[in-house]
């Protein structure tokens, strides 16, 4: 009688008086190669191949294994820039769409084994995985699908005898893999042995995916499978570097066979991004992006990489938010990454070291509202800073929405908060909010409306305080938390923004105040003897600024560069209205006209080297070229093709397009023709324009 009312008195006052059934998991989970893919949070996908040597992104199979002959390749240099960067495997591109393999293959004579590196004995992928073993680097292979090189693309025969042979060749001689990496680009125009035709084929059925990713189960049990819709790992929908700010590692794809790719060749992008809440599969996204603005290299390109604070935001964008990153580099033609690149990937990597070196709530005294079972020793809070990401605080089935509070001791200063759920019980929280103790009262300094298996706030400012506060605002189940961390990343000058008007007036502003701006237009590096920007000047010819912020110490930022067409201050568009076209603003754009035509009057005569074509960046397609012809005049009635062929990847990855001429021609005029549309029936643009000698 007397140990009853103890125990009803007990209940009363909240506390357990019996030790809780271990946590049940929650929804679909994931499988150990999920685990150790997530675990690797970023990587770098390679591209290197004739593409690099044609100028393209996406070569028409027609090339000549000749003109591959890199003069200095070093996988090792290679490798080397990406661990320096913080990365933690490669995906070599060891086949693209052209069909040029960069390994010895029996399947096609379209290898390197008939360029003439190494005498025709050379074996890129063979040197590459030699460096990631030194290195201790993770290594993964991407092998295109669609060929525009072989005869028997679109045929049974090419699926059996040379796609899956190929990944057999690759699997057999290049593993342990991580990944094996599948790209959604499949049928359309291409060399195919000499008929140079479109093929088309049925994405879903052609390539026998059951059978296929059964060679990759068999052959490499360990590697995870990205394709558009899985089965492993799913695109994120963008190729801009990040997950939405709720995401879900859970996803129901949308296609004929569900967890197969859609007939019709992509995913809504939206749902590629977010995921789907209590989804049918466990399938979290891969955020890819090139470190360049294209996936190959490109020499124009060069002086336009992302800086590495322009890394920092999507890494936060995407490995912050429960994805992976997997970023692309581009060696240049003698086979190695630039000194840029290789430059940003180290400050990169350094800042993610610094910033996350120490965690300023190891050793702080948590305060939980309730830990399951009473039982500290298997879920108490001493496992949120004990690095592991699978051990974890725990509460009782009935408590969703415990309380954390993190006394510091003493007053600590920090800009980022971790927090982890143990993924192996699935993805629980639906919500959560962080507070912080200032002037004797809590202060909400951030919420997030989902966590998963990495969730890391960067607040736009530094909170100093002695004691912080987790809340769990939403979760249909007890929580399992894993990680907990405070951390301070470094202060760095921010690098200028550089832009000009429709009249050619260059400003260059910055988005914190610094103590000079210093900019050259001659291509030079700019330093603090640099002449200072003091108001707008003008550049009315196409050219490069490049431009530095400098604190009172006159310590630099980083470099920006932004390079300039002819300005378009007297240029008039003929016929349909759509001067949205030619105003030098990215964020305006012309769409849905009848005509599939743009013709621009320059206003004078100009010696034209090569022209522009911006595609709306509204995330849509109407109008959105494809496939494209350039033509001049000095009339405007009798006209010169100069230029034709297609802008490649252009739907998913939306950025400028530049087509330097063979030739520089005179005229007065130009017109852009697209001869293919991504979707629509007339032709859309953001901004067209020109480059002249």
């Amino acid at each position: 009688m007397r140990k009853s009312f103890i125990a009803i008195a007990l209940v009363a006052a909240g506390l357990n008086v019996s030790a809780q059934s271990a946590l049940k998991p929650y929804g679909v989970l994931p499988s150990q190669r999920q685990l150790n893919w997530q675990e690797t949070d970023m990587y770098c996908i390679v591209h290197f191949s004739m593409a690099t040597y044609t100028d393209k992104e996406w070569g028409y199979g027609d090339e000549e294994p000749g003109i591959f002959n890199p003069q200095s390749f070093s996988a090792m240099q290679i490798v080397g820039a990406a661990k320096a960067g913080g990365f933690k495997g490669i995906v070599v591109v060891a086949k693209h769409h052209d069909g040029f393999c960069l390994w010895p293959t029996k399947t096609t004579d379209h290898n390197i084994s008939k360029s003439p590196y190494k005498n025709g004995k050379g074996d890129i992928l063979k040197e590459y995985q030699l460096a990631c073993q030194k290195l201790g680097m993770k290594m993964a292979v991407y092998c295109s699908p669609w060929d525009r090189n072989n005869a028997l693309y679109g045929k049974p025969e090419y699926v059996t005898k040379v796609y899956r042979e190929q990944l057999k060749e690759l699997y057999s001689n290049y593993g342990p893999l991580f990944m094996s990496w599948h790209d959604g680009a499949n049928g359309g125009d291409g060399y195919y042995g000499g008929t140079r035709e479109a093929r088309k084929i049925d994405r879903s059925t052609y390539y026998g995916w059951d059978t296929t990713w059964g060679i990759t189960r068999k052959m490499q049990p360990g590697a995870s499978i990205f394709g558009d819709v899985g089965p492993d790992v799913r695109w994120v929908g963008n190729e801009e570097g990040h997950a939405g700010e709720t995401y879900w590692a859970t996803y129901t794809p949308h296609a004929p066979e569900e967890g197969k790719v859609p007939a019709n060749g992509f995913v809504k992008d939206y749902e590629g991004t977010e995921g789907t809440r209590k989804g049918k599969f466990w399938m979290p996204a891969e955020c890819d992006v090139p470190l360049r603005r294209g996936w190959f290299y490109h020499q124009s390109q060069d002086g336009q990489s992302k800086s590495a604070y322009n890394l920092v935001d999507l890494y936060y964008k995407s490995v912050g938010r429960g994805a992976c990153l997997d970023l692309g580099l581009s060696p240049d033609k003698d086979g190695v990454i630039t000194g840029e690149d290789v430059n940003i990937l180290k400050q990169f990597g350094g800042i993610l070291k610094q910033t996350f070196a120490v965690n300023l709530a190891k050793g702080a005294y948590f305060k939980a509202s309730n830990i399951r079972g009473n039982n500290s020793a298997k879920y108490g809070t001493a496992f949120l800073t004990d690095y592991s990401r699978y051990t974890y605080w725990a509460t009782n089935d009935k408590v969703t929405k415990p309380t954390l509070e993190v006394d510091l001791h003493s007053a600590k200063t920090f800009n980022v908060i971790r927090m982890r759920e143990n993924i192996k019980l699935g993805q629980r929280i639906e919500g959560a909010a962080f507070d912080a103790w200032i002037d004797g009262a809590w202060k909400e300094i951030a919420t997030v409306p989902s966590v998963g298996a990495n969730r890391l706030v960067r607040l736009p400012y530094n909170i100093t305080t002695s004691k912080v506060r987790l809340r769990i605002t939403k979760s249909p189940v007890a929580v399992a938390i894993s990680d907990f961390g405070l951390f301070k990343e470094p202060v760095h000058l921010v690098a200028p923004i550089i832009l000009r008007n429709k009249l050619g007036e260059v400003s260059i502003t910055t988005e914190a105040p610094v103590g000079s701006i210093r900019y050259t237009t001659d291509g030079t590096q700019p330093t603090a003897s640099s002449p200072a920007f003091i108001k707008p000047f003008m550049l009315a010819d196409d050219g490069e600024i490049k431009a530095i912020s400098l604190d009172g110490n006159n310590k630099p930022s980083e470099v920006s560069t932004q390079a300039f067409g002819l300005s378009k201050s007297k240029w008039q568009v003929i016929g349909d209205d759509a001067k949205k076209a030619i105003d030098d603003d990215a964020n305006t754009f012309v769409a849905k006209l009848t005509s599939s035509e743009l013709v621009v009057d320059l206003g004078a005569d100009y010696t034209i080297k090569a022209f522009t074509y911006l595609p709306r960046q509204d995330k849509q397609t109407d109008g959105m070229v494809s496939g494209y012809s350039w033509a001049v005049s000095n009339d405007g009635a009798t006209w010169q093709t100069v230029a034709d062929g297609e802008f490649s990847n252009i739907k998913s990855n939306p950025i400028e397009q530049l087509v330097p001429l063979k030739a520089a021609v005179k005229a007065r005029y130009f017109k852009l023709t697209a001869l293919k549309l991504i979707s629509g029936t007339g032709i859309s643009a953001a901004e067209i324009g020109v480059q002249v000698k």
